[in-house]
Parts: structure tokens; C-alpha cells; sequence
């Protein structure tokens, strides 16, 4: 899960919240006495060592939590696999035949194997809610622009997000609380939700195969119950609307407009963040990494006008939706994680299947949280909660609600 660094010490509080509490951080995050990598050699080499933390890593220790290291991540981000042709493919230790999830995959699986307690990471296209889902873990990817992401790689900035893990969920709203506080949390948030419009995503839920769906029948039946009780409503049915795109409403035709356009803004501007590294270092780049860098490079800049149009019509759409306390319950990926031994083609398939899942997020800047609740074929399975954008905390409470109405029916 670790790079190979030699150990520097680092300060924390002697008092705080997360006393005696332990984080892992991504290594696209600068750390002091620490270099950078991002997953590519050619990166590390040109790093040097930092001066200075990133602020969600000075904010933990001030809070009082040990740092015990950088943690692997997928090749300068571009990748939800957990796989790292030059450092290795971190190890997903509740389903040690499958993969971890990337790129946030270090962090994830330290988290999973009980290294630290905490694991920062990303999220831009699901480097948090993918090895979330897949290790089983608390993943939250908060809200687009609120957790700074001062003294970080950038990916693609107008998707790039911060998010951690925990596989506790007092520790994951403990540690939640501290990085939604200024000075790291930049934006101001949304009060709480006492009375939740509750949703099932219906373009989410209709993608699942027969077998998928069935795996999460038994989370759902709790949470359906618990929602019904604490709504009253005597027919658990009548607790949770079904949510359904409008796609002519904002000039598109299915999921697959959205994904292309989330892929085109992804694209483009990760091109523009990396492509004169990779060109003027001639870089070696991993297995799915090259050809993805090698599609981006071919975005023009009127693919990323035409598809920042569409974002801004469906997340404006999708913001009226939701309003101020609209909640989507929803499966964070299309299945459980896929082994490690698949080959290309079928990792490939697997990936196009998750961005119909996990770009809407993205697109519409709002903060999403993989809950563990699920199995199936012996590995683990998320549920997601989706809020309205900038309601991160709000949706903390909901999200330990969902997590203790969940596990009340043993599903495993």
C-alpha cells in the first residue's frame, strides 16, 4: 500500500479529535520532508522534496492524528484499477483475488488491511468511490472546489476533488468533521437535512445485472424499513421515490452523452495538465494509462466547449432536482471488484459499465458516500448516498443512519 520512503517524522497535536488516530495520505498530495510522485517515475525524479503539507494533511495533525505514510496511487490518476506498472498494485485484503480500486488504491487498501485509520485520496472520475466500494470501505468524494487541493497533483481540475476512507463510520464522521472545517473546507455549506426527500437513482439501479441487484435486496430491505419509520409512511414503497434523468430536458439522449462528455472534459483537460510531461520525456507509461493519455491527446478544444455546455445544463437540471434535500440512494459500481487476473479487455468493459455510475457526480459537483453494505461472490459491495452540492456534512448523520438500517438484516 506504501511508497518506499525513508521515515520523516511529522508533528501532530498531543490533543484534539482525532487523537490517537492514524492517516495514510495519497502520494498526489505533498507531505513535508516528503517528495511528490503521482504515480510516474519521471515525476518522482523531478519532485525534490517538499517544504511544505498540503492543508488537509496540516489540518489532520493539527486535529491530533499520526501520519504514517505516503500511499501508492495509479499512474498520474488515470485509473479506477488499483494497478501501478512501476510501483506495484496495492493489495485488497477482503477480496485479495481481486483488485483494489484506483487511483486512490494505496490509501484504500491501508485503510482495508488496518495500517492507519484514516486514507486520503481523491476522486475524479471514482479514485475514492471505486476502491471504496471494492475493499470495503466509508469513501466519501466531497463536493467540486469545497476541500482544498492546495499542494496537490492535479488531474483535471474542474473534476478533481478530495475525499478519504475509513472502515468505521465514528471515525469517518470524526475525521469528516475536522477537513469540513475551514481553513481546508473553502465553501460555504449547507445546513442541516432534517426532512430528506429520499430516491432510488433509477438509471443507476436498472443498469445492474439480475445477480447484482439481488446481492443488495437485504441492505435495501433494512434501509427501505428504517426510512419508512422514521417517515412514518406505513408502506415502506411509499418511503423512497423513484429518480429518473430527464435527458431531453438538458439536450441529451441517454447516459452515454454524459459519459462522452465527461470523458472529453476529463480528456482534455488531463492533457493539458500532463501531455508536455509525457511528450517531452518520451514517458513510459502503464498498461491502459498510455491508451487512455493516447484518446485524450485527440480532444479538441471544441469537444471540451461543446461537452462543458452539456455539463452545465444537466448539473443546473440536476441541481433543481435535488434542491436543498433531495438524497439519491444508489449502487456505487456496477459489480463487485473485478479479479486481478482479468485480462484488458474485460478491465475495459468494466470501466465503461462504472462511468455510467459514477460520472454523474462528477459532473454535477456533488459529494457522494460508498457505504459497505453489500457481497457478493465473497467480495464486498457499496450503496451510495448522493446529496446536493456543498451538503457534505449534512449528509454525515444520513450516512450512519443508512449504514446502521443496512446492517440490521445479515446479508453477508
Amino acid at each position: 500500500a506504501f511508497m518506499p520512503y525513508p521515515t520523516v517524522a511529522l508533528a501532530a497535536a498531543r490533543h484534539g479529535p482525532l487523537a490517537g488516530l492514524s492517516f495514510a495520505v495519497k502520494d498526489l498530495f505533498d507531505v513535508a520532508g516528503y517528495p511528490t510522485s503521482g504515480g510516474q517515475p519521471m515525476l518522482l525524479a523531478m519532485s525534490g522534496i517538499k517544504t511544505c503539507s498540503s492543508p488537509v494533511v496540516t489540518q489532520l495533525l493539527d486535529a491530533g492524528a499520526q501520519f504514517v505514510g505516503k500511499t501508492i496511487t495509479d499512474e498520474l490518476a488515470f485509473s479506477i484499477n488499483g494497478q501501478n506498472a512501476h510501483f506495484g498494485d496495492p493489495i485488497n485484503p477482503h477480496a485479495p483475488d481481486r483488485i483494489s480500486g484506483g487511483s486512490s488504491s494505496g490509501s484504500a487498501s491501508a485503510v482495508a488491511h488496518g495500517l492507519c485509520d484514516i486514507g486520503i485520496g481523491s476522486d475524479t472520475g471514482g479514485s475514492v468511490r471505486a476502491p471504496a466500494n471494492h475493499c470495503g470501505l466509508i469513501g466519501m468524494r466531497t463536493s467540486h472546489g469545497l476541500v482544498s487541493l492546495e499542494h496537490a497533483v492535479a488531474f483535471a481540475p474542474s473534476l478533481d476533488s478530495c475525499g478519504w476512507f475509513a472502515s468505521d463510520i465514528d471515525v469517518f464522521v470524526k475525521a469528516s468533521e475536522v477537513l469540513l472545517q475551514a481553513p481546508v473546507c473553502q465553501t460555504r455549506l449547507l445546513g442541516p437535512i432534517s426532512k430528506p426527500r429520499w430516491m432510488l437513482g433509477s438509471p443507476w439501479w436498472s443498469a445492474l445485472t439480475p445477480e447484482v441487484g439481488k446481492a443488495h435486496q437485504a441492505a435495501m430491505q433494512g434501509i427501505g424499513d428504517a426510512i419508512g419509520q422514521v417517515g412514518q409512511v406505513r408502506q415502506v414503497g411509499q418511503a423512497l421515490s423513484s429518480f429518473d434523468i430527464d435527458f431531453p430536458a438538458f439536450g441529451a439522449t441517454g447516459l452515454d452523452d454524459l459519459v462522452l462528455a465527461f470523458r472529453q472534459i476529463q480528456g482534455f483537460e488531463a492533457w493539458q495538465c500532463d501531455g508536455a510531461l509525457i511528450q517531452d520525456y518520451a514517458l513510459s507509461l502503464g498498461p491502459g494509462v498510455a491508451e487512455r493519455f493516447a484518446w485524450a491527446s485527440q480532444v479538441s478544444e471544441a469537444d471540451y466547449i461543446k461537452a462543458s455546455k452539456l455539463r452545465e445544463a444537466f448539473a443546473n437540471w440536476m441541481h433543481l432536482q435535488l434542491a436543498d434535500n433531495g438524497l439519491l440512494i444508489v449502487p456505487t459500481m456496477p459489480d463487485v471488484a473485478p479479479l486481478r487476473q482479468a485480462d484488458s479487455a474485460s478491465l475495459d468493459q468494466y470501466r465503461a459499465a462504472a462511468m455510467r455510475m459514477l460520472c454523474v457526480a462528477g459532473l454535477c459537483r456533488l459529494p457522494q458516500i460508498n457505504l459497505p453494505l453489500s457481497r457478493r461472490l465473497g467480495a464486498p459491495l457499496g450503496l451510495s448516498l448522493i446529496g446536493p452540492a456543498a451538503s457534505d456534512l449534512a449528509l454525515l448523520p444520513w450516512a450512519k443512519f443508512l449504514m446502521q438500517a443496512g446492517t440490521r438484516l445479515d446479508h453477508a
